[in-house]
């Protein structure tokens, strides 16, 4: 018990930015689970806390337009009723300069509001814009997030499946490396920009997010690991891994110990979520569904229960 309040301590003192720094050096994953419901908050901080297992809570855009988190407010209220820092923080995930829609989005207010309601880290995702606009708008936000101690995700490459349309082959898209993050553009991207995680395009697809496709299984990706290896030799930052339900158990592996940091959760629980409230109406049972699927994916998927107290002896070093 000893060692378990020392190094909950620990945890709960540092900065967000030292645990990822220390994950990345030793390769050990920090999952983030995305709120597309506000009752699904309660569910990821007592699963986390329950296996020792550090980890993001995380809300995008997508979760508040398409889904029901309400705003970003909402979710740091509810949040807060759950908070452990020893265990969790508040991550601010997939702000677009351009949406999956083609619209125009208002980057700049929603950054800032995160920032003042007191988010743990922010994502600016200028993925959709030319090279040079994307190190300009992600070198906004980094100064705004620095300034508060706040660290910043920014994105590189085309992540597919949030896109209006159906995804094009998934096995073409591997083959060709369409929309992959290109390693030489990575390296000036970090240089230029000083962001503290990089999210890459290197196999991993998002699922659906509006339409009947929402609902279906997502297809079974796998990761370059190759390609991976490089940007990390690179770039030297945490990499991250958005659209991470349904990839290849071996190859999500693989990627952990070349480097990937941070992999989103989102589809996965979600339809866990939503397939229960329609069966029972019950929140409380859809939460349960919750805490299954995220337990099973801790435990069996990824084996880092337990990760939160080696992670606090790595930073007690």
């Amino acid at each position: 018990m000893y060692h378990k309040e020392k190094f909950e301590k620990i945890l709960f003192k540092s900065s967000l930015a030292n645990i990822m720094r220390k994950a990345f050096e030793a390769h050990i994953l920090v999952p983030a689970f995305n709120v597309a419901y506000l009752p699904m908050v309660k569910p990821i901080v007592e699963v986390l806390t329950e296996l020792r297992c550090f980890g993001l809570l995380e809300v995008a855009l997508p979760d508040i337009e398409k889904f029901g988190a309400q705003s970003f407010s909402a979710v740091k209220q509810e949040y807060g009723k759950y908070e452990n820092k020893a265990y969790t923080r508040l991550h601010l995930d997939h702000v677009p300069v351009i949406d999956e829609d083609g619209d125009l989005v208002d980057w700049n207010v929603l950054i800032q509001e995160a920032l003042d309601l007191g988010y743990d880290s922010v994502m600016i995702d200028g993925s959709r814009l030319g090279l040079e606009e994307n190190i300009e708008v992600t070198k906004k936000v980094v100064k705004l997030a620095h300034a508060k101690n706040v660290p910043v995700e920014a994105e590189l490459g085309a992540v597919y499946g949030h896109e209006k349309g159906p995804l094009p082959p998934y096995e073409e898209l591997f083959r060709s490396g369409k929309g992959f993050t290109d390693v030489e553009e990575a390296k000036i991207f970090v240089e230029k920009t000083r962001t503290d995680w990089l999210s890459v395009a290197i196999g991993n697809v998002h699922g659906a997010i509006s339409g009947a496709a929402k609902d279906e299984k997502k297809v079974n990706a796998r990761l370059n690991i190759e390609h991976l290896a490089k940007i990390v030799s690179v770039t030297n930052v945490p990499i991250v891994l958005h659209g991470g339900s349904g990839i290849e158990k071996e190859s999500v592996l693989a990627g952990i110990r070349n480097g990937v940091t941070k992999i989103n959760i989102g589809t996965a629980i979600r339809q866990a979520y939503e397939k229960e409230l329609w069966k029972t109406g019950r929140v409380e049972s859809a939460q349960n569904a919750v805490k299954e699927e995220i337990r099973q994916l801790i435990v069996n998927y990824y084996g880092i229960r337990g990760s939160a107290e080696i992670l606090g002896a790595l930073l007690e070093k």
